[in-house]
């Protein structure tokens, strides 16, 4: 989910400036006429901290790069030579740059989606929650839907929203706002109404209508139960998908982020082929017209694996530098905000329950065995311990049907494990593919390296706590084998693609103690794609 870059080592040739600064304090500069070599660098990057992410050389003061790869990583001294009339050299002046970030799990369209909609995240009040859906209502029409999200009750207390919250001041406009982890949503009465959910209504399987004392509806549809309203919305157009591809990318590049794992528009009570759509209507139109910005590897519901088999014996799993074929995923249980993660053991608000599993275990099992013996790539969604002892056991029954290979099983989130359930992870080669909500690598790192929550003074449970270079390989490197594409992107290698990103620190032992840098440039294939 994450990369970083950085240089430092002093230019010993003359160089001249032919252009203008590119940022505050880098400057592109032409070399003048050098050696010439067969291999003629489009862009040397020197005078820096280069971390690498490379074992053979995790630390380099200069690469250079020919055709968006990089051909050569080291010291100026060798690696100017692949300069000559023509090459443009990048001196960052002693800035840290790191391997472009990965985001190992997003769901990318319908956060470019959100972004145009009502923003809820980060809202710690009810009267803030209230107020940014009624200035919504202002600029709505009548009868039109008023859809949002990002909300999460923890920042407020835990006290869940209700449509009573909202009820007076969307009298004519039916509302949907999804929870921040997309298992949740809140509905007011008008679309209840609407889409005729009483408290006659019954639960679906994997989903549960939440209810108040008396047996009435709340607004609050979790997992499963979300199919009841979804269809009711109206559908977003083709230009709007695309719109939020865009708008998303330039949000993730602004974060340091040049590839991500998109898992779709893939909830439970979704339609399994939103999917499909958006990866015909979007991301090739998008790859073929040349508008992809950040890379994508695409995950498609397990219900459709056939169908992603199919298109992969056809194309492989490359479809071009921009979009990758990853595999197909599926959800075991819901989320711990809404309790509807999967426990060993009861809620202790909610004595009666111990979450829900989303997909039966033997059609999970059956589709899974099916995607696997098709040689496709397998992601669960498991949260509750439970839910991941249950998957955990069907990747290992898989594995005595079929037959151990590379697989790289995953599980999305692998959030609360029973004692002793992390050792089987390694034990099995499972990959545990651990996420911060957000789309912010640096955060993230600083998380993983502090774990010091909100509002805390400590550390919560200090002994695993991780270092700088295992935080930074855990975004890029090791996110890249999560999806197999190692061979590509990751770490800083010669004849991989040349994504980086330039930090604001030109103090590696600084970023190492404090993580408090800031992205001053992000380059995708070696070109400048932020700011």
């Amino acid at each position: 989910m994450n990369i970083y870059v950085a240089i430092s080592a002093t230019i010993a040739l003359a160089l001249s400036i032919f252009s203008f600064p590119l940022l505050n304090n880098f400057y592109l500069l032409k070399l003048t006429p050098a050696t010439t070599t067969n291999l003629e660098a489009d862009l040397v990057v020197t005078n820096g901290v280069i971390f690498t992410g490379d074992d053979s050389l995790l630390f380099a003061d200069s690469m250079a790069i020919k055709n968006g790869r990089i051909v050569s990583v080291g010291n100026y001294s060798a690696v100017h030579q692949l300069a000559a009339d023509g090459t443009n050299v990048l001196n960052l002046q002693g800035k840290v740059v790191v391997p472009g970030f990965i985001d190992s799990h997003v769901h990318f369209i319908p956060g470019g989606l959100q972004m145009a909609r009502v923003k809820l995240r980060g809202v710690n009040h009810k009267d803030e929650f209230v107020r940014r859906v009624k200035e919504a209502v202002k600029n709505s029409k009548k009868g039109s839907w008023i859809l949002g999200g990002g909300w999460n009750n923890d920042l407020w207390g835990g006290d869940l929203p209700m449509a009573s919250w909202i009820d007076d001041i969307t009298p004519h406009n039916p509302v949907w706002l999804s929870r921040m982890d997309g298992h949740m949503g809140l509905a007011n009465s008008v679309a209840l109404q609407l889409v005729g959910i009483t408290n006659l209504s019954e639960d679906p399987n994997g989903g549960t209508i939440m209810r108040t004392s008396s047996g009435e509806p709340t607004g609050l549809l979790i997992d499963a139960a979300m199919k009841l309203i979804l269809p009711w919305i109206p559908e977003v157009s083709v230009d709007e998908r695309r719109e939020a591809l865009l708008r998303a990318s330039n949000l993730a590049l602004s974060r340091g982020v040049t590839t991500v794992v998109d898992f779709g528009r893939y909830y439970p009570g979704e339609s399994v082929q939103l999917s499909w759509e958006d990866f015909a209507d979007v991301y090739q139109w998008a790859s073929y017209s040349e508008k992809m910005k950040i890379r994508v590897c695409l995950f498609f519901p397990l219900e459709t694996w056939s169908s992603l088999a199919d298109l992969i014996n056809k194309t492989g799993h490359v479809l071009s530098d921009w979009v990758y074929l990853g595999g197909v995923k599926a959800f075991a249980d819901g989320s711990l905000g809404s309790n509807s993660a999967l426990f060993h053991e009861p809620y202790a608000d909610e004595p009666h329950n111990y979450g829900l599993q989303v997909m039966e275990l033997e059609s999970l099992l059956s589709m899974t065995m099916a995607s696997d013996k098709s040689g496709l790539q397998v992601a669960i969604h498991a949260i509750g311990d439970r839910a991941n002892d249950l998957v955990l056991d069907m990747y290992k029954s898989v594995v005595v049907t079929t037959g151990k290979r590379d697989q790289r099983f995953r599980i999305e989130h692998a959030q609360h494990l029973a004692s002793g359930t992390a050792a089987r992870f390694g034990d099995q080669g499972i990959v545990a593919s651990m996420q911060v909500a957000d789309i912010n690598p640096l955060c993230a790192i600083r998380t993983a390296m502090k774990r010091i929550p909100p509002g805390w003074d400590n550390a919560w449970i200090p002994s695993e706590r991780i270092s700088l270079t295992d935080a930074l390989i855990a975004h890029t490197l090791s996110a890249a084998r999560a999806c197999f594409l190692e061979n590509d992107v990751g770490s800083l290698s010669p004849g991989k693609i040349a994504d980086f990103v330039i930090l604001s620190t030109s103090s590696w032992e600084d970023f190492a103690a404090e993580v408090s840098a800031s992205i001053e440039a992000t380059y995708v294939s070696g070109v400048q794609a932020y700011p």
